[in-house]
C-alpha cells in the first residue's frame, strides 16, 4: 500500500491511495494562498488599486515584466487575474484513478482540475449536502472571477520570483499555478459525483468496500472506512466533536484501523472557538451602538449559519436587534434554502424542529421578519432600496482578493467607527488587506475553527486505537506561530506507529495483502479430503478452475468434457526467461524486448502491442482485448512451468 501526498497544505488536502491494484484519490482540496500575492477584482474600478505604483527588481529591465507588479507600501502584488495552486500532477496520471472520495464541500474545490481534460473515467463518492453545497461554493468562485476580467494575463513575472521582496519571493511553485476553471468544466466534474448516505457500504470494483461516517465537521462531512475481508483503512479529514449544527461525529466505526490516515486538523491551534464567537458578539454589538457598521468575510454556507442565530441573539440583548443583517453572495438564496431541507444530515436537536413543524435554523425566521437579508450582488434589484446602516453585511471572499467584500472595503475602509471582523481561518488577516492599507477601519480577528485540535485528536487516536498512524509532517511539530507550545503536536501513542509525510512524497504503509477470500462452489467444496499434518491443522489439494472477476475469486468445478478428458496438473516453480523467449518465437512471436526493473521482468511485444509482466507470484498480461493472443500466452507459460 502507498500513499501519495499531492497538496501542500493540510487542510486542503489531496491524497492518493494505492491499494489492492486500485488507485484511490482521498479529497481534492484546492490551496488558494496564492491568492494573496494578486491585487483585488473589483467590478467597479478603484482609484486607489489602479494607480499604484508599478514595481521592477533594481537590476532588471525586461520590457515584457513592465506593469505586471504594483508595489504598496512594503508589498508587492501581482496585476492579474487570480492564479490557484491545484493539487501535484507530476506524481500519477489522473486517468489511472479509479475512485475519488470526497470528505466535505471544502475538500472538492479542485475536482474540475482533476476530472476535466486529464482522460479520467473513475467514479466520484460525495453525499448529498456535500455534492449541494460544494457546487455553490464552485459556482460562487467562478462568478466572482468571470464578473471582473482583467484585460492582460501576467506571466513573466514567475522568471524574476526570487528577486521579489517577502512574501512574493516564497511563493510555492508559482509556475504550476492556474487560472480557475469554467462553470462548464464545473458541472461536466459535479455530474460525475455520485450521492451516498452515511454507513451505506460502496462496492469498489470488487476489491474494496467503502463507507462513509459522519465527520460532525459540516453538513454532510464524512470520514471514510476503507476495508476489504481482512484488512481496514481509516481516512480521517475534517472532523469535528463540538456540538454545532451538523450530525455528531461517528467514533465506533473508525476503531481499531490497520492504517489511520488522520488530516485537516485546526488551522487555529491556540484559540478556542467558544471564545471566539463570544469575542465576535462582543465586537460586533459596540460597533453597532457606536454607530458603526460590521463586515464579515465569509464563505456562502458554513460557520456561517451559526453566526446569523448566535448574532441575532445577542443583538437583541444588546439592543441593537433594529439593525439589519445582510448576506450577499451569488448563491445566498439556495444557500439559506438548503441549509432547511436538509435535515437527514443535522444534528438531532436541529431535526426534531423539523417534525414540529419549524424550521432547524432561526435564519428563515429571521428572513422572514426582515431582520436578515439575501442579495445576489450589491448591485442587484432592491439592494440599495433596502440597504440601511449601521448595520452587519456577511460576504465573500474571505481572501479579500475578489467578490462583493471588495466594493465595502472600499465604502467603509476610511471610517475607524467601522469594523472587518476576520472569521475564516484560512487566510491570514494581515495578508489579506494589505494591497488596501493604509485603512482607518477596525480590524477584530475572531477565527472560528470547529475541526479538531490538538488536545482532541490525541485524544481520539488514544480512544481509536490504529496499529498505524499517518500524519502531515507539520502535526509532529509545535505550529510556527507558537513554537514553544510542545503540546500543539501529535504525539506518540503506545499502541499505534507513526508515519509522517509531506508534499511530493511517496510513502509505503506497512500494510500488505496477507490472506484473501476465495469462493468454492459447492461440487468443489464436496471432494475437500483435509489430511491433519499437525495438531489443529489440516492440509487439502483442491482441483478445479479458479475465475477471478471484478475481483471476486471463485474456484469451479471442471466441466464434464474436461473431467474425463484431461489430466489434472499443477504448475509451480519460477519462469525462465530464456525458455519463455524460444517458446514464444517458436509460435511467431519474435519481436519481443524483455526489461529487468528490480525483481519484475516486463516483456513488450511491440508488433502485438502486448506487454507482459513478469513477477515471483504472478504474470500480468496486457493486450487491448486479443483474447487469441492472451491464450496462447497463458498456455506457453503454463508450458514452461514444473507440474505435478
Amino acid at each position: 500500500m502507498k500513499l501519495y501526498c499531492l497538496s501542500n497544505d493540510p487542510n486542503k488536502p489531496c491524497h492518493i491511495l494505492t491499494f489492492r491494484e486500485i488507485t484511490m484519490m482521498l479529497d481534492c482540496g484546492l490551496s488558494m494562498q496564492s491568492l494573496l500575492n494578486f491585487l483585488p477584482l473589483s467590478f467597479v474600478p478603484s482609484n486607489k488599486l489602479m494607480n499604484l505604483p508599478n514595481w521592477m527588481p533594481s537590476d532588471t529591465t525586461d520590457p515584457d515584466l513592465e506593469g505586471e507588479l504594483k508595489e504598496n507600501g512594503d508589498r508587492v502584488f501581482v496585476d492579474s487575474p487570480p492564479e490557484f495552486c491545484p493539487p501535484l500532477d507530476k506524481l500519477i496520471d489522473f486517468s489511472r484513478v479509479d475512485v475519488i472520495l470526497i470528505s466535505n464541500y471544502l475538500c472538492m474545490m479542485a475536482l474540475p482540475f482533476i476530472t476535466e481534460g486529464t482522460g479520467f473515467k473513475g467514479r466520484v463518492y460525495a453525499t448529498e449536502p456535500t455534492l449541494q453545497i460544494g457546487r455553490l461554493l464552485l459556482e460562487e468562485l467562478v462568478v466572482y472571477i468571470e464578473q471582473c476580467p482583467k484585460s492582460s494575463f501576467a506571466s513573466q513575472w514567475k522568471n524574476f520570483v526570487h528577486k521579489c521582496p517577502y512574501p512574493l519571493n516564497e511563493s510555492f511553485k508559482p509556475k504550476s499555478w492556474r487560472q480557475i476553471y469554467n462553470m462548464k468544466d464545473v458541472n461536466a466534474s459535479l455530474s460525475r459525483i455520485q450521492m451516498v448516505g452515511y454507513n451505506e457500504k460502496i462496492d469498489v470494483y470488487g476489491a474494496l468496500q467503502v463507507i462513509p461516517a459522519s465527520s460532525g465537521l459540516c453538513l454532510g462531512s464524512a470520514n471514510w472506512v476503507i476495508s476489504t475481508e481482512h484488512e481496514k483503512v481509516v481516512y480521517l479529514s475534517g472532523s469535528s466533536t463540538l456540538t454545532t449544527h451538523p450530525r455528531p461525529m461517528d467514533h465506533q466505526s473508525l476503531k481499531n484501523a490497520d492504517v489511520l490516515i488522520m488530516t485537516d486538523l485546526t488551522q487555529t491551534p491556540i484559540s478556542n472557538p467558544d471564545s471566539m464567537l463570544g469575542v465576535l458578539c462582543v465586537v460586533v454589538g459596540l460597533t453597532l451602538r457606536g454607530g458603526g457598521n460590521v463586515l464579515i468575510p465569509c464563505y456562502p454556507t458554513g460557520v456561517v449559519y451559526d453566526l446569523f442565530e448566535c448574532l441575532s441573539g445577542k443583538m437583541a440583548e444588546l439592543g441593537v436587534s433594529n439593525c439589519p443583517m445582510f448576506f450577499v453572495s451569488p448563491v445566498a438564496d439556495i444557500s439559506l434554502a438548503y441549509s432547511n431541507i436538509l435535515a437527514e444530515w443535522l444534528s438531532s436537536v436541529k431535526q426534531n424542529k423539523v417534525y414540529v413543524p419549524d424550521e432547524p435554523f432561526p435564519h428563515a425566521m429571521l428572513v422572514k421578519n426582515n431582520k436578515l437579508k439575501h442579495f445576489k450582488h450589491i448591485y442587484s434589484d432592491g439592494f440599495s432600496t433596502d440597504f440601511q446602516e449601521p448595520c452587519v453585511v456577511f460576504c465573500g471572499h474571505p481572501s479579500l482578493r475578489y467578490g462583493d467584500v471588495v466594493q465595502f472595503i472600499e465604502l467603509w475602509g476610511n471610517n475607524p467607527r467601522n469594523c472587518i471582523v476576520f472569521t475564516e481561518p484560512d487566510f491570514d488577516y494581515i495578508e489579506a488587506l494589505a494591497p488596501y492599507q493604509p485603512l482607518q477601519i477596525k480590524v477584530a480577528h475572531c477565527a472560528i475553527d470547529t475541526s479538531l485540535n490538538f488536545t482532541q485528536a490525541n485524544k481520539l487516536i488514544k480512544d481509536l486505537k490504529p496499529k498505524t498512524l499517518v500524519v502531515p509532517e507539520c502535526y509532529t511539530q509545535p505550529p510556527v506561530s507558537a513554537p514553544n507550545l510542545t503540546e500543539l503536536v501529535i504525539g506518540t501513542h503506545a499502541e499505534s506507529s507513526v508515519i509522517p509525510y509531506k508534499w511530493g512524497e511517496v510513502i509505503n504503509l506497512p500494510l500488505k495483502r496477507k490472506q484473501g477470500q476465495v469462493y468454492f462452489e459447492p461440487n468443489v467444496a464436496q471432494k475437500i479430503i483435509p489430511v491433519e499434518v499437525k495438531p489443529g491443522i489440516s492440509l487439502s489439494t483442491v482441483t478445479g478452475t479458479l475465475n477471478v472477476k471484478d475481483n471476486v475469486h471463485n474456484i469451479q468445478d471442471f466441466s464434464s468434457e474436461s473431467k474425463t478428458d484431461k489430466l489434472v496438473k499443477y504448475e509451480w516453480g519460477t519462469l525462465n526467461i530464456t525458455e519463455f523467449m524460444q517458446k514464444l518465437s517458436q509460435e511467431g512471436v519474435t519481436d519481443g524486448k524483455v526489461e529487468s526493473l528490480g525483481g519484475v521482468v516486463v516483456i513488450h511485444l511491440q508488433d502485438e502491442d502486448a506487454l507482459i509482466q513478469l513477477e515471483d507470484n504472478s504474470t500480468h498480461v496486457v493486450c487491448n482485448a486479443d483474447e487469441n493472443l492472451r491464450t496462447k500466452i497463458r498456455n506457453i507459460v503454463m508450458q514452461c512451468l514444473k507440474k505435478f
